[in-house]
């Protein structure tokens, strides 16, 4: 067996020693600048690596319009809500934006007006969306205007959104028909490279429309079929219990040539799923989608044990889940 190297005692480096609280995130391999000697990924980068393999399983939990949070993350191409923040806008910052993408996939971007625009799909670095999207957004405020915020492994330690949004703001989203809103109106022509990453954007992206009947519900347009996916709030097991329920009573349709085929399981929430008709429009799912939130509340309510038809209905349902998270 080996022996052990024995540590070196931090301060014998030549790096000046610095609080926990102070301490950089670094390369893994590289000494941890504490000043103990040791690599990161031995000393204060164990924290790190062990948020990594903590994945929040709901980090949307907790913000106003959770749901939605959800859809703008996994179904919605393009989209773009404003943000509230804690205690206002800091100086010379006149709005912030979430947005569902931007060119480049930049995880923010800080306008030459001082807007931010903070992006929702990228990829997450510690296991907690809300905390990786709080390190952008603090780093976006910051940044020189007319600059993006580059991506960056995020401390192990720090806020999240839920700390830095203000709770009782109303989340609205806006879908859109394209990316257009990259591109400040006033701008008198875009980046070469934003340009052309606007028109793969475009060409690539499904028609989505939100319905108003109903909460965080969203028709989709592709070319075999399209469809209506629901980001619902309630528990997985509840929810499973009333879907099943009503399809095993054929009351789970929104019209002709409908049907429920399964759902997604996203950050924690569950998203039922309709193919339509190519010939059903967002509109025309309106008054059935709020016909069947109703039965569905009616559904919820019940605390009957299944009968053996709806155990079966539920079996059905369970195996045709994806999960996107």
């Amino acid at each position: 067996m080996a022996k052990k190297r024995p540590q070196t005692k931090a301060g014998k480096t030549g790096q000046a020693q610095v609080t926990s609280g102070e301490i950089p995130v670094v390369g893994a391999r590289e000494p941890c600048p504490c000043g103990s000697g040791r690599r990161y990924k031995a000393c204060h980068g164990r924290a790190a690596a062990h948020a990594v393999t903590e994945l929040v399983q709901r980090p949307f939990e907790g913000l106003p319009g959770e749901c939605d949070w959800v859809a703008l993350r996994e179904l919605v191409p393009a989209a773009t809500v404003p943000l509230t923040l804690k205690g206002g806008l800091p100086e010379g910052v006149p709005s912030v934006t979430l947005a569902t993408v931007l060119p480049m996939a930049w995880p923010a971007l800080r306008r030459d007006d001082g807007s931010v625009l903070l992006a929702l799909q990228n990829d997450s670095t510690s296991g907690d969306l809300a905390r990786d999207l709080a390190d952008t957004l603090q780093r976006a405020l910051e940044t020189e205007p007319g600059s993006p915020v580059p991506a960056r492994r995020v401390p192990a330690e720090g806020p999240r959104l839920q700390e830095l949004l203000d709770a009782d703001a109303v989340f609205a989203p806006e879908v859109h028909s394209g990316f257009e809103f990259w591109i400040p109106q006033s701008a008198d022509g875009a980046d070469p490279e934003v340009a052309a990453s606007l028109e793969r954007a475009n060409a690539a992206a499904i028609p989505t429309v939100k319905l108003t009947s109903v909460d965080s519900s969203y028709w989709c347009e592709t070319p075999d079929k399209n469809h209506l996916r629901w980001v619902m709030p309630y528990p997985e097991e509840k929810l499973l219990d009333a879907l099943a329920r009503l399809q095993a009573a054929g009351a789970t349709s929104l019209g002709a040539d409908t049907r429920l085929v399964g759902s997604f399981r996203a950050h924690g929430l569950m998203v039922p799923v309709w193919d339509l008709p190519t010939s059903m429009t967002a509109e025309e799912c309106e008054k059935p989608a709020a016909e069947f939130a109703e039965r569905l509340t009616e559904a919820l309510a019940s605390d009957a044990p299944l009968t053996a038809e709806e155990r079966r209905a539920r079996g059905g349902l369970t195996n045709r889940q994806v999960t996107l998270s």
